[in-house]
């Protein structure tokens, strides 16, 4: 009897048992068995992937880009300074002092007959160089520049400037000068010790 090179057809059979394999069908299973190559995911993922256009050689293959996310700025650090003390009247002893001549006024500045700007920029480089040279006190004439009613301009903007940040680290106070002094017309200043 010859035998076919087809395997035979197995028609199901419903069984409530898992019947075993016979010796014919075991070795027709390892047969397929040994013939078929694994499939690999990566593979699998490509062949579903809609296929991609390759890009022409004459336009350069570009990413596309991310959509912009907002970014949130960071806080600037902050740099504090140190505080500037607020600024001191000098004191009825050191005033009396003052306008009775014990206590000596150790620098000058006339601003009389300059202008705004010119004024600001004298009295910035006396007060540097006070400072500088470590002197306490020091008389400011301003003048009392009174025209028509009025008090003149550097009489009022004086005390301004003096207050300003910039003058802070200069000045420790001032008050107006006695009349021996000048009277409305200037201001003694106390000038803040030099940190070497």
């Amino acid at each position: 009897m010859k035998r076919s090179s087809r395997p035979p057809v197995l028609e199901p059979r419903p069984s409530p048992r898992r019947r075993a394999l016979s010796e014919e069908e075991r070795a027709l299973w390892d047969t397929v068995a040994k013939q078929v190559k694994p499939l690999r995911k990566h593979r699998v993922a490509k062949a579903h992937a809609a296929p991609r256009a390759e890009p022409s050689p004459a336009t350069p293959a570009t990413r596309p880009l991310p959509s912009p996310r907002p970014i949130a700025a960071a806080p600037a650090p902050r740099v504090t300074k140190p505080a500037m003390p607020p600024l001191a009247p000098l004191g009825k002893r050191e005033r009396t002092k003052l306008s009775r001549g014990r206590s000596e006024i150790e620098a000058r500045l006339d601003l009389h007959g300059m202008t705004q700007m010119r004024a600001h920029r004298a009295l910035t480089g006396f007060l540097n160089r006070a400072h500088h040279d470590g002197l306490t006190f020091v008389l400011v004439i301003t003048g009392k520049g009174r025209s028509g009613g009025e008090s003149g301009v550097l009489r009022r903007q004086v005390p301004e400037w003096l207050s300003l940040p910039e003058f802070r680290s200069l000045v420790v106070g001032f008050e107006e000068a006695a009349i021996g002094h000048g009277g409305e017309g200037a201001l003694y200043v106390r000038i803040r010790r030099a940190r070497f």
